[in-house]
């Protein structure tokens, strides 16, 4: 093969492979479908789920709901830990921020980052516009949400939560020629992002700290 050739698909793998790493790798479960049709899934999916609907939620005079067994660790900290309007919010944050990350727009999702993550980001995206590629997304729903883990040290707050979703994802070089992705396949992706807060802060929101793929 033309040498040329062989770096700028060296270059191709490299870049592509930094992008997997902040954010989730392919399960191996594609599908073609109907964009519109998955997404309606999804969305009755979510609102089957009550531990993942915000409609749900308690009254503000209510006591708590229950929370998950992964999730007793932040209640333990916060007796008004909700499990149900957190994952909520995760859910709106995961779809955000996937979708800026796509487009290149980090200055929108700056504030709900944190130092690490934002470092990751504006570096992947800074090799993928070196190399001239462009990524294209639809983001067509979550499937699942759940946190799977959590902790509280030193006054901070932690909770790991794994996202399914259906997302179309293609990276196009400056030439507009796909070098991976399928435009019509629907990817089936597994997150496990890292979310915290200070528990004594009067800052309500949650900061994503870590990224990456789930098994």
């Amino acid at each position: 093969m033309d040498p040329v050739l062989l770096f700028f698909a060296g270059v191709a793998a490299f870049v592509i492979f930094r992008l997997i790493s902040v954010l989730g790798a392919r399960t191996g479960h594609e599908q073609r479908h109907d964009l519109e049709a998955v997404r309606e899934g999804a969305r009755s999916r979510a609102s089957d789920n009550p531990a993942e609907d915000d409609d749900n939620a308690a009254p503000e005079d209510a006591p708590p709901k229950p929370v998950s067994t992964n999730a007793r660790v932040l209640r333990d900290a916060d007796p008004a830990f909700d499990e149900a309007a957190f994952l909520a919010g995760a859910r709106g944050a995961y779809e955000m921020v996937v979708e800026a990350f796509a487009s290149g727009d980090l200055k929108s999702i700056r504030p709900y980052l944190g130092e690490s993550v934002y470092g990751a980001f504006k570096s992947a995206v800074s090799e993928r516009d070196a190399a001239g590629y462009q990524s294209d997304l639809k983001f067509v729903g979550i499937d699942h949400a759940a946190i799977v883990d959590s902790s509280v040290e030193n006054g901070v707050m932690s909770a790991v939560v794994e996202f399914t979703s259906n997302q179309v994802r293609v990276t196009r070089d400056r030439d507009g020629e796909i070098v991976d992705g399928d435009p019509n396949r629907i990817d089936l992706v597994k997150d496990r992002w890292t979310f915290s807060r200070k528990r004594a802060s009067g800052d309500p929101n949650w900061t994503l700290v870590a990224t990456g793929g789930a098994e």
